[in-house]
């Protein structure tokens, strides 16, 4: 381990042949794996691929996700269902002969569940149902599949609204998400029966013995109950009642049966203020009761399984690396087997003591890989050879002191081919929740493109500022009641220490993020602003007060975030809001956002750059996305965001421009192009 505030470690790209350039439109390019799942017999890996369509030649949408399966022992591997497709939720029958998936497919509008055989053929349509489906999970026996879905909407309601009479109370006349027990067989012509639980349903797993399914379930269908107001309930399979309760004390994730049904492993908030469901749990089912059971290790628990010999396996997130242990169900006996791994990983499948793991690393997006536990991880899948022919900047992990001396880490990509003494400008790329974290693995994406701004000559810095997971739960509430205090001086403190270490030019920094990372970018424009040749923020918050009365989560901003009210401290509310501080502003700032938001209100970007156009001090764009949400989802938004933040940057950072760009953007052209027109 390298000195204290220093470098911890460095990952090399191996590319000594490589010396073509990282563009834009690699990374709308970049394909991923984001599911993988193990076959009961440990030979097969089912996994789903995002492929990205490229944003000028191709229709404009979201990526396709396909299904292909690769061979766990000889790495073969090959698309089941591809092309123009979305599968989800990935699944293999209890007899390990199928592979199952949501789908819509053809002219079809509603989720149904699909099954491929695994020695190949058509995927055929095994459950349809009057709605969407939502989430599934096959009965051990493999007879019956639980799914979940809302009930149909009634038939006169629905002709109503097509004649206009489709007014709606906000919030009101929600629909539940429901249990539906569905045969396995095809030839059935039995309908779906309904599980009549109280509360909408997000989440469900069948105990061992098919007797009860283990669900997650919220009061409502609102996205603020499903942060935080999910509960564990164990239902019975026949009659539906709720047979069993465990109070879960905070947010909820992952549930797993014991395999004598006993016990339930889940992953939870360790309170109600715990802003991750990070905590590993074990409940006794019939009494309800539970306990945390690995209170002193600190990382982020995010996977969890059990193991053949009845301990649990899970997977952890440790600062910027990630880990697999073991523990008994009573907290003893705890062993990491992977810890500190190449690659990232991000989930694992098991079956018959074999893992499937989605890795990783500096040098690639998500991949398969697989290990026993024995040996490293061995990679199975290349979904993008090209990479290696890219020259990267190097990557590695760094600390530094804050001014309060707390230690924060966070993650550097260097500017490719630097030179010797040279001070280059730095992107800061802070990412949002804050309940979130940036690892050692591949940090390059369409809204914080670390490895494009690399090749422009751009160090690129993601501080895990306080607030972040992966260091405990008290690291994590560290931001709570102080928005725009000490968690931001963590950012000024990264750029400090880049500045000290002879990196960095202090006058060439410029600042980006989405969410809540696109408060910081607001706030380091405002009120930090003589620390900041540029910004850019994404869905980001201006307005605390207004964001509090507009936003779909209000008690997960009170309870995890804020812990009051605005009606009980206005003036910190308002202080804490980068709007207050508008006339002050001289950062050149770029305000992006998708008009559909819920989460942060679009609002919130037109009150910053309303205030900001009206005293005409800084230069500010607003850019809208029609039909985007939360994030660009769509090739075009995605690849169109790239280009604007890497201009934006180019000209007020690189170059010192004064007057802002041009709106119009030539989609072929290179940022660095961009910047020189």
């Amino acid at each position: 381990m390298a000195a204290a505030f220093g470098i911890l470690s460095v990952r090399l790209i191996n590319a000594a042949e490589s010396d073509e350039t990282f563009t834009a439109l690699d990374i709308a390019r970049l394909t991923a794996v984001t599911s993988a799942k193990i076959s009961p017999d440990a030979r097969w890996i089912a996994y789903s691929k995002r492929v990205q369509r490229n944003p000028v030649e191709d229709e404009n949408g979201p990526a396709w996700v396909e299904l292909h399966v690769v061979n766990r022992e000889t790495g073969s591997s090959r698309p089941y269902v591809s092309g123009q497709v979305n599968v989800g939720s990935l699944a293999w029958s209890p007899d390990g002969r199928a592979i199952s998936f949501l789908a819509k497919r053809g002219e079809e509008k509603l989720n149904s569940v699909y099954v491929i055989p695994i020695d190949g053929g058509e995927a055929r349509r095994l459950i349809a149902h009057d709605t969407s489906i939502s989430a599934y999970a096959w009965k051990p026996d493999g007879k019956h599949i639980a799914f979940l879905a809302t009930e149909k909407e009634d038939d006169e309601k629905k002709k109503l609204e097509e004649k206009g009479f489709n007014a709606r109370a906000y919030e009101e006349n929600l629909k539940n998400v429901r249990i539906w027990i569905a045969s396995a067989d095809f030839e059935s012509e039995v309908k779906p029966r309904i599980l009549e639980v109280e509360g909408s349903v997000s989440d469900i797993t069948w105990s061992p013995d098919g007797s009860r399914i283990a669900a997650a379930v919220a009061p409502t269908p609102l996205v603020d109950d499903y942060y935080m107001y999910r509960r564990i309930r164990v239902v019975n399979a026949e009659s539906g009642l709720v047979v069993h309760k465990v109070d879960n004390p905070g947010k909820l994730a992952e549930i797993a049966w014991s395999p004598d049904g006993t016990q339930i492993a889940f992953l939870a908030g360790e309170d109600i203020h715990d802003p991750s469901e990070g905590r590993l749990m074990v409940a006794d089912v019939a009494s309800g009761k539970f306990n945390e059971i690995a209170k002193d290790y600190l990382p982020n628990v995010i996977d969890i399984d059990w193991h053949a010999d009845e301990s649990i396996m899970f997977l952890a997130h440790d600062g910027c690396e990630s880990a697999i242990g073991t523990v008994k169900p009573d907290g003893s006996d705890r062993k990491l087997h992977l810890s500190k791994s190449d690659p990232i990983i991000e989930s694992f499948s098991l079956a018959e003591e074999r893992l499937a793991l989605i890795g990783h690393t500096v040098s690639h997006p998500g991949e398969v890989f697989t290990t026993d536990l024995s040996s490293a991880p061995k990679r199975l899948t290349n979904g993008n050879p090209w990479l290696a022919k890219k020259k990267f900047g190097k990557q590695e992990v760094v600390e530094y002191p804050s001014r309060d001396g707390k230690t924060i880490q966070g993650i550097l990509v260097r500017p490719v081919d630097p030179e010797p003494g040279k001070k280059y400008p730095l992107i800061l790329m802070v990412h949002g929740g804050p309940e979130a974290h940036v690892s050692n693995g591949w940090v390059t994406r369409y809204s914080v493109p670390g490895q494009l701004a690399a090749t422009e000559g751009y160090a690129a810095f993601y501080p895990n500022y306080r607030g972040s997971t992966g260091r405990g739960v008290a690291f994590a509430k560290d931001h709570q009641e102080d928005y725009g205090g000490k968690e931001f001086n963590d950012l000024l403190d990264g750029i400090d220490h880049l500045v000290k270490i002879g990196l960095v030019d202090r006058k060439k920094v410029g600042v980006t993020g989405g969410s809540y990372g696109g408060f910081a970018s607001a706030w380091c424009a405002t009120r930090l602003t003589d620390h900041f040749a540029a910004a850019v923020m994404f869905v980001g918050i201006s307005n605390q007060i207004s964001k509090s009365g507009t936003t779909d989560i209000p008690d997960e901003m009170f309870l995890v975030h804020a812990r009051k009210r605005i009606w009980e401290d206005w003036e910190f509310f308002l202080k804490r809001s980068p709007i207050y501080y508008v006339e002050q502003a001289r950062t050149p700032i770029l305000i992006l956002h998708g008009e559909e938001d819920t989460r942060v209100h679009p609002s919130q970007s037109m009150e910053l750059y309303r205030n900001l156009k009206i005293i005409g001090k800084t230069p500010v764009r607003y850019v809208r996305y029609p039909g985007e949400g939360h994030g660009n989802r769509k090739a075009a938004a995605r690849y169109d965001y790239t280009l604007r933040l890497m201009r934006w940057m180019n000209h007020f950072v690189k170059n010192d421009g004064s007057e802002v760009p041009p709106f119009e953007i030539d989609h072929g052209l290179s940022p660095d192009e961009e910047a020189k027109n």
